[in-house]
């Protein structure tokens, strides 16, 4: 029997009925959350508050830790079983502080959705000298894990959840020059290998944390209409992307594949929650299933949307997971061992 998914071993989809077009709605349907407790990064916009409101309304208590405190306010006036404390993900000594916070209150946690993230940005780095987009993308849901283990393993029964990309296609980690010290800064690049980092995480994190009833899963949403993501991004990068020909139209077959937010956060949700996932983690998954594997000689996209479904082999190696840990050991000096 097949114990972890290193190489992409479990990376089969399952029959359940759900596609791209599935929502919020439909993976819930059926699922009690009453007594879990669940903590949303960048849960109070986009598919974090999609995913704040499904699972509030399905029974949770979710906490929100939003850098902005007044606008994670406004944005969830009227949702019950909210709480909501401030957390900066690129400040390290907010991670702690909103964790100690956390587990001063003795609480399991049941859920712990690694949603907040950034995309496209200029060149930039956090408190600790990383790259901001794998400062978020990744470090952030590393540390913030770390810190809230010893909730994770007192729930008895937790999932963690990165939300991950497509985007992972653009770039393996670089492992010799994560914060671009060497090489020239190219965006999409840096984006590539956060996103690929964060799938790395949970696989590895899986495979440690399940004999303490831990399973862990990363997720891409899909092309979401309505967020403020790529707010940052310049028209040529778009164009550079595929995603609008050369007038700064979006091109249809783009325009075809978007999703509302309730498609979005379906993934998210059905991974943080679904009994067919009771026994199963360290999976990559896609529109409420556990995506396909990408041979490992396919070759790596120059335009997102060459490839619009499947895993990358190299975000689930487990020579890269496991160097990876040690190097984000080394890199925030935080020890994360499971135990």
């Amino acid at each position: 029997m097949i114990q972890n998914n290193y190489q992409g071993a479990l990376q089969h989809p399952l029959s359940n009925g759900f596609n791209a077009q599935s929502t919020t709605a439909d993976v819930i349907r059926g699922i009690d959350l009453t007594g879990k407790t669940a903590i949303v990064t960048g849960g109070n916009a986009g598919i974090g508050l999609e995913t704040t409101k499904t699972l509030a309304a399905a029974g949770a208590t979710v906490i929100i830790p939003a850098r902005d405190v007044e606008k994670a306010k406004r944005n969830l006036e009227g949702v019950a079983r909210v709480e909501i404390e401030a957390m900066d993900i690129m400040d390290p000594l907010s991670i702690n502080a909103f964790a100690q916070t956390f587990l001063s209150s003795h609480r399991p946690l049941h859920l712990l959705i690694n949603n907040a993230g950034i995309m496209w940005v200029p060149f930039r780095k956090d408190a600790r000298g990383i790259e901001s987009q794998l400062a978020t993308n990744y470090i952030g849901q590393f540390h913030l894990t770390a810190a809230l283990w010893p909730a994770l393993k007192q729930a008895n029964g937790a999932r963690v959840v990165n939300v991950s990309s497509l985007g992972h296609h653009m770039a393996p980690f670089n492992f010799e020059d994560p914060n671009f010290q060497h090489r020239e800064y190219e965006t999409l690049q840096a984006y590539g290998q956060s996103k690929t980092a964060s799938n790395l995480f949970a696989l590895e994190l899986d495979n440690r944390a399940k004999p303490f009833n831990v399973r862990a899963y990363s997720v891409h949403p899909g092309s979401i209409a309505g967020t403020e993501l790529a707010r940052e991004a310049p028209l040529e990068l778009f164009i550079k992307m595929g995603f609008l020909d050369e007038n700064g139209n979006m091109r249809p077959e783009v325009m075809a594949t978007l999703k509302t937010i309730p498609q979005g956060a379906a993934t998210t949700v059905w991974a943080a929650t679904s009994p067919q996932l009771d026994t199963t983690g360290g999976v990559y998954c896609e529109d409420g299933n556990i995506a396909e594997l990408i041979a490992a000689d396919a070759s790596i996209p120059t335009k997102a949307h060459l490839h619009v479904n499947g895993v990358q082999e190299y975000s689930l190696d487990e020579q890269n997971a496991k160097r990876l840990w040690a190097l984000t050991e080394e890199m925030t000096g935080i020890h994360f061992e499971i135990k």
